[in-house]
């Protein structure tokens, strides 16, 4: 394979400079030819063709994106290429590509060239405009900037003795020989961890409390974005800034305990010495001296509970979903992690590392993300108007096969002694808009693999994988990530 110029930044992206230790695989990772991406003029602009589209009526894209998205936008790249538009709920398209010099450029962007489609999602009504994840603009920045010194080195190592200690309550409870379903104990192991990082309660809160009522409502909430009703309102709510119906009952049940629990801590004498999440910003100032009110407060609380802890669980639970439907990887991790070493020499660290990254290039949780072009932009041979929506599929630029040679395959040996590229490994998105908890997701994701490798004999409950089903922006295993404990160590 030639080496192009796209080849050898993305190889230095991933760590891959003259006199670093080799990766153990090389055949197991490419590099995508080279692909001309960004802001034009409007001369070059009219020089390009415009994106194929999907041949379907409005109604059927969206609702086979809705419900099988993984099917619909591979069976769009076969026929139309790597760059195609589909016509949906999103006004303006979108265009959607797959190549990562095209994700490179939405990426380094800057933010008013193309800001994130995420003030625009779905989940907008439910999270508020304030937070970190729907703010566009310079309101984003403010909001990550007062966010940062929750998620920096320090505050995750003390995490993980949080994370260690639910992870082995949680697993003393599982019973042997029968089947569980994983994802709901990945959830309950998550949402103990976030919780006790946002509001500093050591295990489970006290009932009665506040903090109870809202993580009793977390969970309820959670359990109900899986029923059908909850698609359709999803979809209904692209765009708006207000929750309606159902929605708006389910926010309003969140509501009342987490703003009890903004007036608490307000209230705390000891407010000043604490150091969790919610602490933190209720002392955070901006750079003109303004302190966060109640509804910022609520919308960034709301952000990191559900987005903190639904995605980190449903990641986990996709790795066991893969690991006892592949039994080769599945005996290294084991070894690995009992052993200390594993079959390739490499240690139980890189073992799991090497697992988690290939469970979130295997199976994203956030199968899309996107931007809205201000300015005309160069796709390949496509240009692109500005206004338009472009997104980014993460499902397509993980599975292309000149990146990723037998993409289907689950193969974490891809990444013993390789870091992932910047712009061909992204479930955690990129540029200024990377999530911001992604060292917390990964920290979590490496303690409980660990800790479930090294006590637990899992298999699959059926040969036949979990197929992908939609919950909100996630894509999770459809029947909870069913496994029978074997044993328990």
């Amino acid at each position: 394979m030639a080496t192009s110029p796209s080849a050898v930044e993305n190889r230095r992206d991933a760590g891959e400079e003259k006199g670093a230790e080799g990766p153990l695989f090389p055949e197991l990772v490419g590099a995508a030819p080279p692909s001309p991406a960004g802001p034009i003029e409007a001369t070059e602009l009219a020089t390009l063709a415009t994106a194929p589209n999907i041949g379907l009526p409005k109604l059927a894209q969206t609702a086979r994106f809705s419900v099988r998205q993984i099917e619909f936008v591979f069976k769009a790249r076969r026929e139309l290429g790597e760059v195609f538009r589909m016509r949906g709920v999103i006004p303006g398209g979108p265009v959607i590509t797959s190549h990562p010099d095209h994700v490179k450029s939405l990426f380094m962007a800057k933010p008013e060239q193309a800001p994130s489609l995420t003030g625009e999602s779905p989940l907008r009504p439910i999270l508020g405009p304030n937070s970190v994840l729907t703010a566009v603009g310079p309101r984003h920045m403010r909001q990550r900037k007062l966010l940062l010194p929750a998620f920096h080195g320090e505050a995750i190592a003390q995490y993980v003795e949080m994370i260690t200690e639910a992870a082995e309550q949680e697993i003393d409870r599982w019973p042997v020989g029968e089947t569980i379903a994983l994802a709901p104990r990945m959830q309950a192991i998550t949402l103990d961890v976030i919780m006790a990082g946002i509001f500093g309660i050591e295990g489970r809160p006290a009932p009665g409390t506040p903090e109870a009522a809202l993580r009793t409502a977390i969970r309820k909430t959670v359990a109900a974005s899986t029923w059908p009703t909850s698609q359709l309102t999803e979809l209904l709510h692209v765009g708006r800034e207000e929750p309606m119906g159902l929605m708006k009952m389910a926010i309003e049940m969140i509501d009342r305990p987490t703003y009890a629990v903004i007036r608490d801590r307000r209230r705390a004498a000891d407010l000043g010495e604490r150091r969790d999440i919610l602490s933190i910003l209720l002392r955070a100032r901006t750079e003109e001296g303004e302190a966060l009110d109640d509804k910022e407060l609520r919308d960034e609380l709301l952000t990191l509970v559900l987005a903190g802890h639904e995605t980190t669980a449903n990641s986990l639970s996709w790795a066991w979903e893969r690991l006892t439907r592949n039994p080769e990887p599945h005996a290294a991790l084991v070894e690995a992690v009992r052993r200390g070493t594993g079959v390739a020499g490499e240690t139980a660290e890189e073992r799991v590392e090497a697992t988690i990254t290939e469970t979130m290039r295997n199976r994203p949780v956030i199968p899309i993300i996107g931007r809205r072009v201000q300015v005309p932009w160069r796709l390949g041979d496509y240009g692109v108007e500005p206004g338009t929506a472009v997104a980014m599929s993460i499902l397509l630029v993980h599975h292309r096969e000149d990146v990723y040679p037998d993409p289907f395959a689950f193969r974490p040996e891809r990444w013993l002694g390789r870091k992932p590229g910047t712009y061909d490994w992204i479930p955690f998105g990129g540029g200024i808009r990377r999530c911001l908890g992604a060292a917390l997701a990964m920290a979590e994701q490496r303690v409980v693999l660990t800790a479930m490798a090294r006590r637990l004999d899992l298999v699959a409950d059926r040969p036949a994988p979990e197929r992908a089903m939609h919950r909100n922006v996630t894509m999770i295993p459809s029947r909870g990530a069913r496994v029978i404990i074997a044993a328990k160590h």
